[in-house]
């Protein structure tokens, strides 16, 4: 098949380089614009148009999909399909009706959950049992399109957001190829999503890293893998950034000896600093923290933390 790819973050990459490796024709990459980045403010291409590029494939960019121009272009490369994942733009319907098969998408949840952005980051958050990736058949909608095949992955008791990113990424470049075979063979089934089921989630921004304490420990340390990598769970120490980067749930708090503060405390107050143990009362239940990093400072485990910043039990962290 003619196939024409949209594409833009790492996520996008593995679903590249299989339908480059495949024996379809990958006609074209197109990918968001290049933008400045980092703290210089260099400009940077996409890491879909770095990979393109390196396999010698013909790159586009448009400002906006829904651009004229684009479309006609688009039109003039006759593609039988185009596959879509994480391009970062809405198609409009005039796109989505240039190639012959129409548009798949790959999207990182089993929808009809958790439709929008974010999905894997959410998935961890909120604590499921499993996720996977879906393809859909693309439609004007959010995500809203008919499902053709998923697959499904376990989420481990200590995934990150970065674990199950990696995971889902290089499982959607094995399903889009068996979704294609289907396609090309007359036997893919279309399955309408559940309108009624669906959930949709936000994009995630560095003001949801912000620990509210009051919450359950059990919550919080969810949120903290959910955040890994970033854009990473944090607190305030002693008017001090604070990135929490692992932490357990303490299934019991009478730990003799330990606890140098009443058995409960105001949420966020450290109750034990010393050695390699670093405990802090939620709202419900003890987090007890294993890696962190205090701002200026490189990740650390507990005991290389406490043996150069002191922390008083009774300290309540949170406030700047």
């Amino acid at each position: 098949m003619r196939i024409v790819f949209m594409g833009t973050p790492d996520f996008s990459v593995p679903v590249l380089e299989s339908l480059l490796d495949s024996r379809h024709e990958v006609v074209a990459v197109v990918t968001q614009p290049d933008r400045p980045k980092g703290r210089g403010k260099e400009i940077q291409m996409s890491p879909v148009k770095e990979t393109a590029l390196a396999r010698g494939t013909a790159v586009y960019q448009p400002a906006r999909a829904r651009d004229g121009e684009f479309i006609e272009k688009m039109r003039a490369l006759a593609p039988d399909l185009m596959v879509v994942i994480a391009y970062g733009q809405i198609l409009p319907q005039e796109l989505l009706d240039v190639p012959r098969f129409g548009c798949i998408n790959i999207h990182a949840s089993l929808l009809p959950r958790y439709r929008g952005a974010a999905p894997i980051q959410w998935a961890v958050i909120n604590g499921d049992k499993e996720t996977g990736v879906t393809t859909m058949m693309m439609d004007a909608g959010m995500d809203t399109g008919d499902m053709l095949e998923t697959r499904v992955v376990p989420i481990d008791e200590k995934e990150t957001g970065g674990s199950l990113f990696d995971k889902l990424s290089f499982l959607g470049g094995e399903l889009i190829l068996s979704t294609i075979d289907r396609l090309e063979a007359g036997t893919l089934v279309r399955t309408p999503q559940d309108d009624g089921q669906a959930t949709y989630v936000s994009k995630i921004s560095k003001e949801l890293g912000e620990i509210d304490w009051g919450r359950s420990a059990v919550e919080i340390e969810r949120l903290i893998r959910g955040l890994n990598p970033w854009p990473s769970a944090y607190t305030h120490c002693g008017g001090k950034l604070l990135k929490l980067w692992d932490a357990d749930v303490e299934k019991r708090a009478d730990q003799p000896g330990q606890p140098e503060c009443p058995e409960f405390s105001e949420p966020g107050t450290v109750l034990t600093a010393a050695g390699d143990v670093l405990r802090i009362q939620t709202g419900d239940g003890v987090l007890r923290v294993r890696t962190l990093q205090l701002e200026g400072k490189k990740r650390m485990d507990t005991a290389a933390f406490l043996r150069g910043f002191a922390i008083a039990p009774g300290t309540v962290l949170g406030k700047e």
